[in-house]
C-alpha cells in the first residue's frame, strides 16, 4: 500500500525526495504493447492500434536515431546554470534539428491503407520546412486548431521521439523545478497526466508526466497543479459504478477553484498502467467532465481535442 503524506509533510522534506523519475529507454515499446492490449474490444480500437504503430517507430528512432548534430553543450550548461529547461521546446522547435525525426518517422512508418492516413503522410512529406515548423509551434503551444487534425498524431510522435531522445542523452539531469507545478523541468512543456508510484524510494509519490519528452517530476499530492489550491479537491473515475473511486487505477483530480482537472494513474491498482495509453483509452472521462463544466489543460500530442 502506498504511503500518503500530507502536503506540508512532503513540502517540508522535499529536498530529500527524488525530484526526477526518468522514462525507461524502452518507453515507446512499452506504450505500444499497452495500447495493443487495451485496444481489444475498445470502441477506439483502430485509432489505438494506429498510435501503437507510431510508438513502435518511436522506439526504433530511439534505438537508431537519425543523424543530426548534437545539442550545443554550452547552451545546455548555461540553461542548467540558470535553472532553465535545457530542452526548452519553445526555442528548440524553431530550429530544424527535430525535423530529421519527422523525416525518419515518415520513412520508417508502414502506413495502413486507409485513405486519411495515406493523405496525412503525403501532406507531411510534401510540406516545406517552414510549414512543418509552423504546425509544430502551434501544436506545442496548444493551438490545435492551427494544425490539420489528421496530422497531429504523426507530427506529435516525431516531436516526442526527438525530445525523449535528447532527454535520455542529456549530459546532466540536475534539473530544477519549473515556474509552475505543471511545467516540465527538462523542456518546459505541460504535464499530460500524473502517476502515483508504488515501489522503493518512489512509493506513494506523485510524478507528473511531460506531454513532450516524457520526463517525470515530483509534485506534492492533494494539490491542484494549476492553481496550487487543495481545498475542495475531489476525485472521480469511470469505474465509480463498479467499485469505489479510491480503488480505481485511473482517477481525475478535479479542482473546483479553477475548474480544471488532471488524470492520475495509481500504479498500486494497476502496475502496468502507462500515462499516454491510459489517457487515450479514457476519453469518456474527459467527455463526462467537459459536460460538468471542467476544463482540461493537459495536452496529449497524439490526439487533437475533439478529433479522432
Amino acid at each position: 500500500m502506498s504511503t500518503l503524506l500530507e502536503p506540508e509533510q512532503i513540502e517540508g522534506s522535499a529536498i530529500a525526495l527524488p525530484f526526477l523519475h526518468l522514462p525507461p529507454p524502452d518507453l515507446f515499446s512499452l506504450r505500444a504493447a499497452r495500447l495493443e492490449q487495451l485496444a481489444e474490444g475498445h470502441p477506439l480500437a483502430d485509432y489505438l492500434l494506429l498510435i501503437a504503430g507510431l510508438c513502435h517507430v518511436q522506439h526504433n528512432m530511439l534505438q537508431q536515431p537519425p543523424s543530426v548534430r548534437l545539442l550545443d553543450p554550452q547552451r545546455l550548461a548555461l540553461c542548467q546554470q540558470h535553472g532553465l529547461p535545457p530542452l526548452a521546446a519553445d526555442s528548440l522547435v524553431r530550429d530544424d534539428d527535430w525535423q530529421a525525426y519527422l523525416d525518419a518517422l515518415l520513412m520508417r512508418y508502414q502506413a495502413p491503407p486507409q485513405a486519411p492516413v495515406q493523405k496525412a503522410i503525403a501532406t507531411l512529406h510534401s510540406a516545406n520546412a517552414g510549414q512543418r515548423k509552423a504546425w509544430a509551434i502551434a501544436l506545442l503551444s496548444g493551438q490545435f486548431t492551427a494544425v490539420p487534425v489528421a496530422l497531429v498524431p504523426f507530427l506529435g510522435a516525431a516531436l516526442q521521439a526527438a525530445w525523449s531522445h535528447w532527454l535520455l542523452n542529456l549530459p546532466s539531469h540536475d534539473l530544477k523545478p519549473g515556474d509552475s507545478l505543471s511545467q516540465c523541468p527538462a523542456c518546459g512543456s505541460p504535464a499530460m497526466a500524473g502517476v502515483i508510484r508504488h515501489r522503493g524510494k518512489y512509493n506513494g509519490l506523485r510524478y507528473l508526466v511531460c506531454s513532450l519528452c516524457a520526463c517525470e517530476w515530483h509534485a506534492v499530492r492533494v494539490k491542484c497543479i494549476y492553481c496550487e489550491q487543495s481545498k475542495g479537491l475531489k476525485y472521480v473515475s469511470l469505474d465509480d459504478d463498479r467499485h469505489r473511486v479510491e480503488h480505481a487505477p485511473l482517477r481525475a483530480e478535479v479542482c473546483p477553484n479553477c475548474n480544471s482537472y488532471l488524470k492520475l494513474l495509481y500504479l498500486e491498482d494497476d502496475a502496468e498502467a502507462e500515462a499516454l495509453s491510459a489517457d487515450l483509452t479514457s476519453l469518456m472521462l474527459d467527455m463526462r467532465l467537459d459536460l460538468e463544466g471542467y476544463q482540461r489543460l493537459a495536452p496529449n500530442l497524439l490526439l487533437a481535442p475533439g478529433g479522432e
